[in-house]
């Protein structure tokens, strides 16, 4: 009757292994201010720390940190983000950063509450939400 198929399903905690090896690669740049882009979805949450050019230094998602489905879009998964960006912003030498938030997940303010939390400046905090002026042409009306 074919193979039986085992799912295992993780109670919504970090895999140890993906969050060792993202903070085992070193960053080579010693930057002393940055950018932090956070993009939340509702299905994801998303960090960039770029340098004052926009050269990425660092990410981090909540999927490329073990998480699966619907839990990646909590909170508790884009605090992990934002702790595991702390970390590598620490490794590259960053003081203070800018922070930019886009999109209207739940994720949005846990995210940034964990990055400060690793004791780092923040020194704006701008929403770049994308907003639509008029949206899309609505569909043409039903023939019956």
């Amino acid at each position: 009757m074919g193979k039986k198929r085992i799912i295992r399903k993780s109670g919504g905690t970090v895999d140890a292994g993906l969050k060792s090896r993202s903070l085992a690669r070193g960053i080579r740049k010693n930057v002393g201010s940055a950018t932090l882009y956070v993009q939340a979805t509702f299905n994801n949450t998303k960090a960039v720390l770029t340098d004052q050019g926009g050269n990425a230094i660092a990410w981090s998602s909540s999927g490329s940190l073990g998480f699966a489905g619907a839990k990646k879009g909590t909170p508790f998964a884009a605090a992990k983000v934002g702790e595991l960006i702390g970390d590598k912003a620490i490794q590259a030498g960053v003081a203070e950063a800018a922070v930019v938030i886009r999109g209207i997940g739940a994720g949005r303010e846990a995210a940034v509450r964990a990055f400060s939390g690793k004791g780092i400046t923040i020194t704006r905090i701008a929403d770049e939400t994308p907003v639509p002026h008029n949206g899309v042409r609505p569909p043409r009306a039903r023939r019956i």
